[in-house]
């Protein structure tokens, strides 16, 4: 049993050796306490006294034979069980690297099948999956470098059990290398992607206000009275405000657009929508300059409008004086209608 050249097939193989081999070892380790006894119970007899039933030296050799014999049995026991162990480690290793292996093609398979989304949310979606992948995949690097590590020591023993040791290692090594490739690569498309479509989501919103504030500052409402122009007159000035501030933002629109990826940078929709924003905000600027000019006319109007009704209430105010007006028969009373007149 000792002697035996089996040290198994694959890991479950040699735990289940191991596992009989220990049994092989306590029963080895009973039977060392029972020979003990027994040789020194021989020993006995080498000294004894006047009649002797053996000669002496054949029982003290007998006992070194007995002795001899268990000793080497003992040593094939400790052989055996290094030698399993070391096969143990061989197969622990192989196991782990085709782990590693289904792991790497587990992945490769993911991310060959992965897209990079049809819009924003789909892109950021993508994204946070994908950066718990390289949790994943940092977690799965420090269990390689363990097994390689491992790989490593079975090189160093150079026993006969290191074969295709460093084949399989090279092996993963080059795969492993080319799934942080690919992993790489898809990240940064995920990255162009998502400033893409971040682009278009900025461009988007910045359009639709353009468009609300061509609503109101083409509005054809110039008030009806002095108070009401001067109100829009104000409120338009705000709107106006508000369109110089996102005078940088359409200007930096064509940066934006640099900035981007080949794929997205080259694509004519994009090139045109920024054509149409830069559009649409020229219009925006001009018509709001002619509203506010429209408008400083119509307060300029509504202004006019109030000092004429003022004048005309004055006059109407005169003239029904002079109408009214009577001379008086007192002195005093006619004193005081010269002083007004």
């Amino acid at each position: 049993l000792l002697v035996s050249k089996d040290l198994g097939k694959h890991l479950l193989e040699v735990e289940d050796l191991l596992q009989k081999h220990g049994l092989l070892e306590a029963d080895v380790a009973a039977q060392s306490e029972r020979v003990r006894a027994l040789n020194d119970a021989a020993l006995k007899f080498s000294e004894l006294d006047g009649y002797q039933p053996c000669d002496p030296q054949i029982i003290c050799n007998r006992v070194g034979h007995v002795r001899t014999c268990l000793e080497e049995l003992q040593e094939l026991a400790a052989k055996r069980r290094k030698e399993l162990e070391d096969s143990r480690q061989l197969w622990t290793f192989f196991q782990e690297m085709e782990e590693a292996e289904a792991w790497i093609r587990e992945k490769e398979k993911i991310l060959a099948a992965k897209t990079c989304g049809r819009d924003l949310s789909s892109v950021v979606t993508l994204t946070n999956k994908h950066k718990t992948m390289l949790g994943e995949l940092g977690n799965r690097r420090a269990l390689l470098h363990q097994s390689m590590k491992k790989g490593e020591k079975i090189l160093a023993k150079k026993s006969f059990s290191s074969v295709g040791v460093q084949e399989k290692m090279r092996e993963v090594c080059l795969r492993w290398k080319k799934l942080e490739e690919v992993t790489g690569l898809h990240q940064q498309r995920l990255e162009d992607a998502l400033n893409f479509f971040q682009f278009s989501a900025e461009t988007d919103d910045l359009v639709a206000w353009l468009q609300d504030a061509y609503r109101i500052v083409s509005s054809d409402d110039f008030g009806h009275d002095d108070y009401s122009s001067r109100a829009l007159l104000r409120k338009h000035r705000a709107v106006v405000d508000e369109v110089e501030k996102h005078r940088a933002a359409v200007l930096g629109l064509r940066r934006q657009l640099a900035l981007l990826a080949p794929e997205h940078r080259q694509g004519v929709d994009a090139q045109i929508r920024v054509v149409e924003v830069e559009q649409l905000y020229g219009e925006v600027a001009e018509v709001a300059v002619l509203r506010t000019q429209w408008l400083q006319d119509a307060l300029a109007v509504y202004r006019m409008f109030s000092e004429v009704h003022a004048c005309e209430v004055w006059v109407d105010e005169k003239e029904q004086w002079l109408e009214r007006m009577e001379v008086p028969e007192e002195l005093d009373e006619v004193e005081v209608v010269q002083h007004r007149w």
